[in-house]
This record gives C-alpha cells, structure tokens and sequence, in this order.
C-alpha cells in the first residue's frame, strides 16, 4: 500500500490540487478530474506511527455509507480507493459557510438561532429517511450550501440501520465527539436517530447562549453525568431568551430518548412556528433539577446501563453471525482453503449469514507494540488487505462481511471476546499440525473450543496433506532454516 499523498501527485484518475485540511485521522485535498462537472475534494486516511485503529475502522464506515446517500443535505460521492493500493474518498466539495464560525458570534439572536436549527433539522431528517443516523453532529460537519439547504459532512461514526456496524462491532468505547454526544451514546447505544436530535439540541443551546450544555467533558466519568445531571436551562444563562426557544431546546436535550422530539421534522416544524409551539414547565425553568430528582435519575442510569445495552442487540438484523478466525501468518494456504471451503458451506444454506473474518496481531503483555514491520509497512494495514483478498473468493455480498484486526497477547482471548461482545452464532477455526510447536500454536483453538459462547466448528488438514506440506517446507527451505526450525520446535 502507498501512501504518498502530495500536491501534484494523480491517484486513478484524481490529481491532488491542495491540501485544505489536516487531522489527525483524515486529510482534506482539493481534486480535479478531467471533464469534471462539480468541485471534488479527496479524503485521505493518515496512517502514521501512532495512528489511532479507530480511525481506519472510520474511514471505512465512510467509504460504505457515503455511495447510500444522494440529495442536496449530502456531498455527492464518486469515487473510492481500496487500502490495498490508496485509500481515498472522492466527493462533491460543499462550497458554503460551515456554521463552527457562527459560534464565536453567540449568543445570537433567537430568530437567527431558529432559522438555522431549522435548516440542520431538514438535513437531519432527510438524511434519517435514508436509514442514516449521523452520530457525529456538530458545527463543523454542517455546510450551508446556500442561504436555505445545509449539508451534512463527515460520516465516519454514522451508522446505517441495513449495514454492519463496525465501530459497534470494534470498538466498545463511546464514540463521538464529547461536547454533543447523546446519553444513550454514553452507553454505546448506536440505534437511535433522537441522538441526533440530542446533538441538535446542543447545537442550538450554544448558539443562543454562548456556551456549550454540558461544558467538553474529556473522561468517561464526565461524560456519563450526562445520564443523570442536567444543564442549566437556556434562559438562566441568557434572560432574552424566548420561552417557546428553551421548550425546544430542552426537549432535545432530554436524558430518555423517548421524551425528545421523535423526528427531526418535528423540530423544524416547531422552530418555523414558534407561536404553535406547546410550552410545558420546561419553559418557564429557570435553574437545574434537585438533587433528589437527580439522584432518582442517577440510580436509574445505574440500573439501565444492561438494558440501554440490551435495547441495541434487540434491533440488530435477525441473522446469524458466523465468524472465521484466520491466522495469516501460519496457516497456510491449504489450511485457508479448508477454512474457505467450510465458510462457503454455512453461508449457502442461509443467505442472510452475516460473516466476520478476524485475524489477531500478537502482540508482547510487556513492552513497546511493533506497528510496521521490517519494509516500513503497517501490520493493522496488511494484515486488513490479506483479510480481504481471502474474502473476494467467496462471493459473499459487500454488505454481508466485516472486517477485524485485532490485536491482544493472547489470540484465544481475543476472539472468544469478540464472540461474546458481538454474539457470534458459530466460529470456525483452523488447527495445524503435529508437531510440538504447532500443537503449542494450534492450542489457540482448543482453548476457542473450551471458553465459547456458541459452536465452533475446527477445520483441520487432512494427515496426507499436512506430510506434503511438512515436505515442501523442507524441499524450499536451506540448510540454514531447517537448522533454525529444529531448533526453535524440536525434535516431531
């Protein structure tokens, strides 16, 4: 894989014009084509020492959700590149005025402050009617085309309600950025499009007073105060502000998800129409909760962490998860046929299998983790490539494969966690040969057999065939290696 990204540089058929962005997980160039009808930007993932895994699994989200969407609240996509060659994403550049400048005016005027709220709520639910939640909603990704449409940017922590989750699937931190994540977000519920609403709800407390609700809380501890303390209401911060704007506001703000507006619709429908809005004792608040009511509120978020998990698996696709556990660095071809040949067999009685290829990076439980290996390439990187190049030979649907590096000091461990964590229906797992090494290595699937969740099925080669392997090691290796290999396995 290169990664030689510079100004000049033609990747397929996009040259590189100009850096306009540099992050930590993504870089921003502006692109031209030929005979390009629309301005184009490339996205490029940064894949550096030090790199953040969260940051891959990201960009690959966006890759498969971006080509899902089309109408003005989105930028169109073109194109995409593989990590195997140069991972890019190629799309429409949203000329127009982000709203992140705005807030260094507020507090704004109500009006001005609903007018906006309105415009982010039509993409918002044109986006949700495209079975996208966004999950990453803040001033930053949203572009005003013109003075009427915005668009939404950066889908890298959206979920599609018909694709694999694979941050749900990876990860099992709170993903987001922390100043507009939802209470529900907290808990690594990813299935609700009222967590949007919570992120607009936030959006517009910050334009109509300056400051954020819940202030950028940088630990999970300060983020889960969320679940239970409030902020202070709209109009204790700034006294102008319009009753029927802090109804609004606090009612996208709501812990429970079910209590906030059930559609972004509704929000711009109320925003357009402040004279119609239904105003409650939200309104008239004028400072935070009693600690009483907070503590009822705290020992509830105690006792609905399960549940909130629960609720997520429950809207899951109703489909059996078969995961492959692949060690590309010993296993073998043949060995990786048998695998492929077992997966192929499983899939084809239920074409609504979803399938997980997981390999495990070893890694030592003490000391410094290798990222690159001895030619300067990324292991995480490769080791995802060879995922899928074994994958392309089983014509399984896109949209029915996940993809999983892990990296753990004991590879059993690893993939019995991630079984438990994602609720795999079935594993299937290889185990080589005889020899006192290989039994050693190939305990990794005994141990898989013993701790499961849920069957396993062990593919093993056939004796024959492990002998003739055994012999072609001996027949391509030198002296040298075989000298080595005793040594390291001892004697069969």
């Amino acid at each position: 894989m290169k990664e030689d990204y510079h100004a000049g540089v033609t990747i397929d058929r996009f040259t590189l014009e100009c850096c306009i962005h540099r992050g930590n997980m993504s870089e921003l160039w502006i692109a031209s084509e030929p005979g390009a009808t629309l301005p184009l930007v490339m996205k490029t993932p940064v894949l550096t020492r030090g790199y953040d895994p969260a940051a891959i699994v990201a960009f690959e989200v966006e890759q498969m959700i971006l080509p899902t969407l089309a109408g003005p609240h989105v930028p169109k996509f073109v194109a995409s590149g593989e990590f195997c060659e140069r991972p890019y994403i190629v799309m429409e550049f949203v000329s127009g005025t982000s709203l992140r400048p705005r807030l260094d005016d507020a507090p704004l005027a109500p009006d001005d402050v609903a007018r906006t709220g309105a415009l982010v709520a039509d993409a918002l639910h044109d986006v949700h009617r495209q079975h996208v939640i966004h999950l990453d909603l803040k001033p930053s990704n949203i572009v005003f085309r013109s003075p009427a449409t915005a668009a939404l940017l950066d889908f890298g922590l959206a979920r599609h309600d018909r694709l694999p989750d694979l941050l749900a699937e990876q990860f099992h931190v709170p993903l987001g950025t922390a100043p507009y994540m939802a209470p529900e977000q907290v808990v690594h519920v990813r299935n609700d499009l009222r967590s949007d609403i919570f992120a607009l709800g936030v959006i517009l407390y910050h334009l109509v007073t300056g400051a954020r609700p819940y202030g950028n809380p940088s630990s999970v501890l300060g983020l889960r105060r969320r679940l239970y303390r409030d902020p202070a209401p709209p109009r204790a911060v700034n006294q102008s502000v319009p009753a029927w704007l802090q109804e609004i506001i606090l009612r996208c703000l709501e812990v429970v998800p079910s209590d906030r507006y059930d559609t972004a619709a509704q929000v711009a429908l109320d925003l357009r129409n402040p004279e119609q809005v239904k105003l409650t004792p939200r309104a008239e608040r004028n400072s935070r909760d009693r600690l009483s009511k907070v503590a009822r509120r705290w020992l509830r978020a105690v006792m609905s962490d399960s549940d909130a998990q629960q609720s997520t698996r429950d809207d899951l696709l109703k489909a059996p998860i078969v995961m492959v556990a692949l060690d590309l660095t010993h296993g073998g071809e043949r060995l990786l046929e048998l695998l492929r040949d077992s997966v192929l067999r499983i899939l084809t009685t239920d074409a609504k299998a979803r399938l997980a290829c997981v390999t495990v990076i070893k890694i030592p439980r003490i000391g410094m983790n290798v990222e690159m290996d001895d030619v300067g390439r990324n292991i995480q990187m490769t080791r995802l490539i060879e995922l899928k190049h074994w994958w392309r030979t089983l014509q399984v649907p896109d949209n029915h494969v996940t993809f999983h590096v892990l990296q753990a000091p004991d590879p059993a461990s690893a993939i019995v966690q991630f079984a438990r964590s994602n609720h795999v229906d079935q594993i299937i797992i290889g185990a080589r040969g005889s020899s006192p090494l290989r039994r050693y290595l190939g305990s990794v699937s005994s141990q898989v057999v013993a701790e499961a969740p849920c069957s396993v099925t062990v593919v093993r080669l056939p004796q024959h065939a492990e002998r003739r392997s055994q012999a072609r090691d001996v027949q391509q290796s030198t002296p040298e290696d075989i000298a080595r290999r005793t040594q390291a396995e001892g004697p069969e």
